[in-house]
């Protein structure tokens, strides 16, 4: 009882928590937050990742379209896909901060905020594109119209070629080379 009364009267050390919030380690692994505007779409954070839990879907640009607001990264790096879907499932995400390290433009990294609390597991999947849906079904029209004329470029192309004549046989080409080697050693 006197070890009770003791500490019923000593400084309490808990910290009340939502009001006071502890100092963090420097390297702490928190949420992932993804910058969309320096994403190229190149696919290798969800390759990195072990869960799967990154989802990333892309459609190629066609000539004279522009990606995003400028068309090029915060680095100068030239983007060549849009992304209309990039999705993390923060239920399935492990923390381990291996998605991170292998991304070219740094635009995916682990932020200090680490309260997301959510009574359904649906509103953990986390949407970091900036596109519409009715915006991507208008980029993947445009660019299998530009498939299909560069299809029938190619295929008037081939058409347009003059056919050669009939290919030689390995006897045909042989028979000159071995004439040859006859007059060299006379």
């Amino acid at each position: 009882m006197l070890i009770t009364l003791k500490h019923f009267f000593s400084k309490n050390i808990t910290i009340q928590y939502p009001e006071e919030k502890i100092q963090l380690p420097e390297r702490e692994r928190n949420r992932l937050y993804v910058n969309i505007d320096d994403c190229i779409g190149c696919d290798q954070c969800a390759k990195a990742c072990p869960v799967n839990c990154i989802d990333i879907e892309t459609i190629k640009i066609v000539p004279g379209d522009i990606v995003g607001k400028t068309g090029v990264t915060s680095q100068g790096k030239k983007k060549a896909l849009f992304v209309p879907k990039f999705t993390i499932d923060f239920a399935k995400c492990c923390y381990c901060q291996l998605c991170v390290f292998p991304c070219p433009t740094e635009c995916i990294y682990m932020t200090p905020v680490f309260e997301f609390i959510e009574y359904s597991r649906d509103n953990l999947i986390y949407e970091f594109t900036d596109m519409t849906p009715e915006m991507a079904e208008d980029k993947r029209k445009k660019y299998e119209l530009y498939a299909e004329e560069q299809a029938k470029k190619k295929e008037a192309m081939k058409s347009a070629q003059p056919k050669s004549a009939e290919p030689k046989t390995d006897a045909e080409i042989q028979t000159p080379k071995q004439e040859n080697k006859d007059t060299s050693n006379n």
